[in-house]
């Protein structure tokens, strides 16, 4: 049975209490803290019975003497909270008295583990730092992107790391409210901090520790700096975890409750990328960037032309912009990992009805839900439903141009033209419904870094209503980002995936991913991917000074300022 919430706050609420007691004494003091949690025993204290509440006990458990725990203060406010237990215990502040001592990195066997995360507010440059930096920091040595800043955290999460890594350095930490420490860092820029993995939002960037972060897939715990160990020990001839009625969470990250989402910008398979792909391999265009991709749990590609039987060879000369793909591309879909098509490009209505209907069966066929356009106004109106690893994730899209570039009607297939009102009671029904909503466009086109007026005003309205995640699949230029009400991302465009305008120079041959990660049911972090194109076709990743470049550029054209939710609406 669980602890009663309510004592559990007043339970926690003490604890850190008295680890801000214990904190300042130590300070006053002026004495080191030991690095083992053994060394956590206090003054001698009453022996209290917890106010668990227990379910009845048989009359031979009743026999039983009760034992007697004791939970150091190092123990992270998460675990604590989810501790349960099935028949009367003990809780003693005596270590030396009780039978049973969880603490952090302390003696015994090691039964659980809490992960934290590096992290630094989101418009941050660097994207990995070392366990050794980060070791340095913590002892007030110089070294790494951050030196010579201080490492934000909660007072409970000092007084985790204390039992691993002994008492910071003076300066070394600066303590805040959970609920604060976003706000600091980012007004108090170059920053970081560590906060435990369930506190994660998206307006912070998480950052790699020696090639480690938990908001990726392969994440190893058992390299990571930090996924600090739970320990118990227990006193012999008391019966073993198993039979004493207590349990705890193994972790506060669950592998299984993970989805990554990775949004792209435009896909057009003609003109010199077609070509391009006609000479060095269909899958060509993967070869850098497809692993990426297939290892995402739902890879979303905006394919804006329509496949044809009948589609000429590629011109890579090509002047009108009326376009189809040769039906032997959709390989190219298919190395990538493709798990979602969205359908509101302006040149899915190009080629003619039939390519639409064929294109729309070749999806079907591979099992690829699509949005945003459909085989009338219909389906091309309703939002896609999908599930994930136990998240309910929601994507809806329209074209905000309008007019010719939307052609789907109650009997004709193609995209479908905005309609911001529908759009706006959708996403709050969705999010009603328990659905992290992602929100597309196809919209106008800007060649320059800094969001238009128009795109701001847009896509604000679907933030507005409630979509945590808005992107922009229409920019050949990438643009910058915003957050909106501080738990929205905007993308307002990735810039072209796979289409021939590298010609046109920097701004052009430059693109990015974007890789978003849900939890629990919960949209945490999203991680921008830059790359430049290789040739008409193939893009590859930048390396780290290049991306510095790059992330520099969008940043500087973000909106940072925080805009009433009303102006969107």
């Amino acid at each position: 049975m669980h602890t009663p919430p309510t004592f559990a706050r007043r339970l926690l609420a003490a604890r850190r209490l008295l680890a801000a007691l214990g904190l300042l004494a130590t300070l006053l003091a002026g004495c080191n803290l030991p690095a083992q949690p053994a060394a956590d025993a206090p003054p001698p204290a009453a022996t209290t019975l917890t106010p668990f509440q227990p379910q009845p006990a048989d009359a031979a458990a009743e026999n039983q003497p009760v034992a007697q725990w004791y939970f150091s203060t190092s123990l992270p406010d998460g675990f604590y909270a989810g501790i349960t237990q099935e028949r009367s215990i003990a809780q003693t502040d005596v270590i030396d008295s009780a039978q049973y001592r969880l603490a952090v990195a302390g003696e015994g066997e090691r039964v659980a583990e809490w992960v934290y995360a590096l992290v630094a507010p989101f418009p941050t440059i660097a994207e990995e730092v070392s366990s050794a930096d980060l070791y340095n920091a913590w002892q007030g040595k110089d070294g790494g992107p951050f030196a010579g800043q201080p490492l934000l955290m909660s007072a409970e999460t000092q007084q985790a790391l204390q039992a691993l890594w002994g008492e910071p350095a003076a300066g070394a930490v600066q303590v805040a409210a959970p609920d604060e420490l976003v706000d600091l860092a980012w007004a108090q820029q170059p920053s970081w901090a560590i906060v435990p993995f369930e506190q994660l939002a998206p307006r912070w960037k998480v950052l790699a520790i020696d090639g480690q972060s938990p908001i990726w897939k392969d994440f190893d715990a058992a390299t990571y700096a930090l996924a600090l160990p739970i320990t118990l020990a227990q006193d012999a001839n008391w019966p073993p975890l198993a039979e004493t009625g207590v349990s705890f969470p193994a972790s506060n990250r669950d592998a299984d409750k993970l989805t990554t989402v990775i949004m792209t910008g435009v896909t057009a398979l003609v003109r010199a990328t077609a070509w391009e792909m006609e000479r060095k391999g269909i899958t060509y265009p993967a070869d850098e960037v497809g692993a990426v991709m297939r290892a995402a749990d739902i890879a979303h590609i905006s394919n804006e032309v329509p496949f044809a039987e009948n589609c000429p060879r590629p011109d890579p000369s090509q002047r009108t912009l009326v376009f189809c793909s040769d039906a032997s591309y959709i390989a190219l879909l298919e190395a990538l990992g493709t798990d979602v098509v969205e359908l509101t490009g302006d040149h899915f209505n190009d080629w003619t009805r039939a390519a639409m209907e064929y294109t729309l069966e070749v999806y079907r066929q591979h099992g690829w839900p699509y949005y945003g356009g459909g085989e009338n106004l219909q389906e091309a109106m309703q939002p896609l439903r999908l599930e994930s690893n136990g998240n309910r994730i929601a994507f809806i899209g329209c074209n905000g141009k309008g007019g010719g570039y939307a052609s789907a009607t109650d009997s004709y297939p193609g995209t479908w033209a905005c309609d911001y009102e529908y759009m706006q009671r959708t996403i709050a029904q969705l999010v009603d419904e328990g659905y992290t909503v992602i929100t597309t466009f196809q919209h106008n086109e800007i060649y320059q870094y800094k969001p238009s007026d128009t795109l701001v005003r847009d896509f604000g309205r679907v933030a507005a209503a409630g979509a945590s995640i808005v992107s922009g699949s229409q920019a050949h230029q990438p643009h910058g980002v915003e957050f909106y009400d501080a738990d929205t991302l905007i993308t307002y465009g990735l810039g072209n995936m796979f289409f021939d305008q590298i010609i046109f120079g920097y701004d052009t041959s430059h693109g990015m991913m974007v890789r978003h990660v849900i939890y629990d049911n919960r949209y945490i972090s999203s991680e921008l991917l830059p790359f430049v194109f290789v040739d008409f076709a193939q893009p590859r990743w930048l390396d780290a000074e290049e991306r510095a470049e790059f992330l520099g550029l969008i940043f500087e054209n973000s909106l940072w300022a925080p805009r009433p939710p009303a102006e969107g609406s």
